[in-house]
Parts: structure tokens; C-alpha cells; sequence
């Protein structure tokens, strides 16, 4: 079997000191015959999660410690390049769907060769809708929401953030997406580079995904759709906290604050496409 047909598609996922409630998510990615390797990329202190390798096409790699979340998947994009894989899902470990799923994006990121980035439907566990499409933020959108969330203006402000006109029942080619689930053409992470890993943890997938738009489209695919135990843990854990303004900050200094051309117009764009739509 040549490489180029049996490599079709790798997946990454990052652990750190994870239950055995992983079990589940590694189960539904192996149960599609698409997948070539599973990389369990290990962050924790000790190895103890190297027991829950039970497939031939699971790669385990224990890092010693957390060097952090968009450099531990820049260790699987590498190896899926170098694998020659057609596509790479970056994933996070609390992630379940149903059998097909994987196949479904994948015959349709076949059809349209101009997507380099796609993210499904995204649920909670009762199946209630996670939005997470938004616009590209500003220092007022990701400050604000956290420190003044019962402003009146800012909640109107945070609900065009939120993108909360849009029904999530289309396609909508939008700048910013979350990486918990972002199914990428290796060919286009190629073009874009892999994960900035100045950020630690947070907005590497918004930094990420801005740089693929550049040159390809990055989706909301609604016609496939995953359960996503999401937390916001940030808004616990003063330690996570810090980190999350830490990127912040990385993020901006790195686009630009209060002055980013390229963010006031993809936004434009993105908030017209949604007024068209509805």
C-alpha cells in the first residue's frame, strides 16, 4: 500500500493528567477506517496515560512536561506531514460523535479544494449549541466579556462578537474558529505555518485559523456535528486566567490593538454574508 493512500488522515490529540473518560473520544476516532495514526501527544508529568494504548495506529508521545498546547500539536502536524497525510484533525481530548462523522467531512473537504480549515456543529453534552464562531476580537471584546459582563453596551457589543444573528444552519467562511475540533488540508497548514508557540494556551487556534484564511477558506460546517464537554475553565481558575491574558496580550501585540486593518474588514465581511443570509 502506497503511503499517499493509505495516509489520508492523522489525528493529534493533546493530553494533560486526562480521566479515562478519554477512552470514549480515542474510540470514535478509531472506529473510522480514514485515520492512519492517532497521535496521543502527552503534556502530564509522568506517563501513566501510556497504558491506555491498546490500537497499532496509536503513536504515544510523552513530552516529560507541559510545553504547552498549540507546540505539543505542532508535533503531530509535523509528523503528519511528513507521513504525507491529506489532512490533519487538531482535537481536544473531550470530544465524542457518532460513526460517519469523520467520513462526512472528509468526502466533502475532498469536494472542495479550496477549504483549508473546517469546524463542525458543535454541541454540549444535553445538546445545546456551543457558539463558537465569532468575529475576530478586539482588546474591548475579550476584556470587556470578562471583567464587565453585565455592561449594557457591552453585551450588545458582545452579541455581534458572538456572531448571534447567525442560525448556524449554513456553511459560513468566517476568520474565527475554535481549535477544539479544527480539521485542516495539511497543504494549507504548508502555506500558513503550524501553531504560533509563543502562546501557551488560548487564541492559537484564532491565530491559526486568521493565518489559513489568508489563503484559504476556514468553515463552519454544519451538516456534521460533535458533543464537546466544554468547561470554561478560565473563568474558575485564576492560574488558567493568567494564561488566557497572557495570550491576549501576545495575541494583540502580535495583530495590532485598537488598529488592524485586515480584522476590520474580514469582519465586515463576515457580518454582510450573515445579513444576506437571514
Amino acid at each position: 500500500m502506497t503511503s499517499s493512500v493509505k495516509a489520508k488522515l492523522s489525528v493529534s490529540i493533546v493530553l494533560y493528567h486526562n480521566d479515562l473518560s478519554i477512552l470514549k473520544t480515542i474510540e470514535c476516532v478509531l472506529k473510522c477506517n480514514l485515520v492512519w495514526t492517532l497521535y496521543l501527544i502527552d503534556n502530564s508529568a509522568s506517563d501513566d496515560l501510556r497504558r491506555i494504548v491498546g490500537d497499532s495506529r496509536i503513536k504515544y508521545i510523552f513530552n516529560k512536561n507541559n510545553i504547552g498546547y498549540g507546540s505539543a500539536h505542532n508535533i503531530g502536524i509535523k509528523r503528519s506531514s511528513e507521513a504525507g497525510c491529506a489532512y490533519h484533525l487538531i482535537m481536544n481530548p473531550d470530544i465524542t460523535f457518532a460513526p460517519g462523522t469523520l467520513e462526512g467531512i472528509y468526502s466533502f473537504m475532498e469536494q472542495n479544494r479550496d477549504v483549508g480549515s473546517l469546524m463542525p456543529k458543535v454541541v454540549y453534552p444535553d445538546g445545546e449549541l456551543q457558539r463558537l464562531c465569532k468575529l475576530l476580537p478586539s482588546p474591548i471584546d475579550l476584556f470587556g466579556r470578562r471583567f464587565l459582563p453585565n455592561n449594557a453596551s457591552l453585551k450588545k457589543r458582545n452579541s455581534k462578537y458572538e456572531l448571534h444573528a447567525f442560525s448556524y444552519n449554513d456553511i459560513l467562511n468566517t476568520p474565527c474558529l475554535s481549535g477544539c475540533f479544527m480539521f485542516t488540508r495539511v497543504d494549507a497548514l504548508k502555506k500558513s505555518g503550524v501553531f504560533d508557540e509563543r502562546y501557551f494556551m488560548y487564541l492559537e487556534d484564532y491565530d491559526l485559523n486568521r493565518r489559513i484564511h489568508r489563503h484559504a477558506k476556514t468553515i463552519f460546517y454544519p451538516y456534521a456535528q460533535i458533543v464537546h464537554g466544554h468547561a470554561k475553565e478560565s473563568y474558575k481558575n485564576g492560574a488558567l486566567l493568567r494564561i488566557h491574558m497572557m495570550s491576549a496580550i501576545k495575541y494583540f501585540n502580535k495583530w495590532g490593538w485598537f488598529f488592524d486593518k485586515e480584522r476590520e474588514r474580514l469582519n465586515r465581511e463576515v457580518l454582510n454574508v450573515i445579513k444576506h443570509h437571514h
